[in-house]
């Protein structure tokens, strides 16, 4: 009793049911999707025979229009003040997705599915974040999204290791139609969160607000940060391009699938101590370092040759996330209206999410016409100007609460 104590007054304090509940959800999510994403971009290379330059539009497509649907639904979760019906039909319509894969012989089958996937993702990505943000204290939101997404995180790790050892026993197609279980059991367990009613409004309702008055009142600083996060997730290729790259100099699917779980490790292992850390000293050096330690990532993928060269870009690219990821969403709830945090979260998500399609897509581009090495210095440029636009702004100069 006295380590559950601990515990509780430890790691969870300030820490809603809310939050472990999510994250269990991302968990098994999770652990279904990386069943199946890490896959796509050696599915598409080596089974259907497509170019890197298909692989980015695709990737990118995807998430750009999954990112239309978040500022809506966020928008919408604030002004009926309900989140989690949201939060039930976005998983439920990505758990039904994740199996077809299994049908594709087509890119253009691929193409489709993914987007419908993601069209789940942009649905309950926004309504989810806000109901964590409800579900702690202010002085530990950063550690609240930086659990959240370890346990996002570990769902990742398992499922890459599920996805290889099925793929070694049963290949692509049945591995795809697996991955549907996990992700009905993420569904089921949306039915244990409780949505807290706010005890006090502002003075004029949210659901009086249009959109464009609620746009309109997101404050200037949380505006200029979604703008440095859209440039630098421009020359952010993803990790499908550290796949191919690994493809690229010559190793096999399997080895680039064993990478892909060393990636989600580091990523698990260092993502609540960054959330943590922005507790303390604030959101933007962490996310500041988290852009450096892409750009270098970057560098160093345009000149590896081997397997023993490449572990270090997929591990540090593990550590990049971790301190980001999280961080960036409590960053933008610090910056928010406090009856705006939904609507906010989705404009970040959607700015950053449209991004990626012209991301994937010059990525693609500079690889196939001119070199694998051009994507990641591209890559590398875009990350330190980023860094750099954030660095001299007067954006978390101490720790944000709202």
């Amino acid at each position: 009793m006295g380590r559950i104590k601990n515990f509780k007054t430890g790691l969870m304090k300030g820490v809603g049911a809310n939050v472990v509940i999510l994250g269990l959800v991302s968990l098994f999510t999770d652990l279904s999707s990386q069943m199946v994403f890490p896959l796509i971009p050696l599915f598409l290379t080596t089974a259907l025979g497509s170019s890197a330059t298909i692989v980015g539009l695709i990737e990118g497509s995807a998430e750009t229009l999954a990112s239309l649907l978040k500022v809506f639904s966020g928008y919408w979760s604030d002004r009926i003040e309900k989140r989690k019906p949201f939060v039930l039909f976005g998983y439920g319509l990505s758990s039904l997705a994740k199996p077809l894969f299994a049908f594709a012989y087509a890119w253009q089958s691929v193409f489709a599915i993914r987007i419908l996937e993601r069209v789940g993702k942009g649905i309950r990505n926004a309504p989810r974040d806000a109901i964590i943000a409800e579900s702690c204290t202010d002085d530990v939101r950063g550690k609240a999204y930086g659990i959240h997404r370890a346990m996002d995180g570990t769902g990742s790790v398992f499922g890459a290791v599920l996805g290889v050892i099925l793929l070694i026993s049963l290949g692509y197609r049945d591995t795809f139609l697996l991955a549907g279980i996990p992700s009905l059991i993420a569904v089921f367990l949306i039915v244990f969160v409780k949505e807290k009613r706010k005890a006090t409004r502002n003075a004029v309702p949210t659901a009086a607000k249009s959109m464009r008055v609620s746009f309109r009142a997101l404050t200037p600083q949380l505006k200029y940060f979604i703008a440095v996060a859209t440039v630098f997730t421009l020359g952010n290729f993803g990790y499908a391009f550290l796949m191919i790259r690994a493809l690229d100099i010559g190793l096999n699917d399997r080895t680039a699938m064993l990478l892909y779980i060393l990636l989600y490790i580091t990523y698990t292992i260092f993502t609540i101590p960054a959330g943590a850390l922005s507790d303390k000293i604030g959101r933007k050096p962490v996310i500041v370092i988290g852009y450096a330690l892409f750009g270098i990532t970057s560098l160093s993928l345009a000149f590896v040759s081997d397997l023993s060269q490449i572990v270090w870009p997929f591990a540090l690219y593990g550590v990049f996330y971790a301190m980001i990821d999280g961080v960036q969403r409590a960053f933008v709830v610090d910056l928010s209206p406090p009856d705006l945090k939904a609507t906010s979260l989705g404009a970040f998500h959607t700015a950053t999410g449209l991004a990626a399609l012209p991301a994937g897509v010059i990525s693609g581009l500079l690889w196939d016409t001119i070199s694998p090495e051009v994507t990641f210095i591209y890559g590398f440029v875009l990350s330190f100007v980023a860094a750099a636009l954030l660095l001299r702004s007067r954006l978390g100069l101490v720790p944000a609460r709202s």
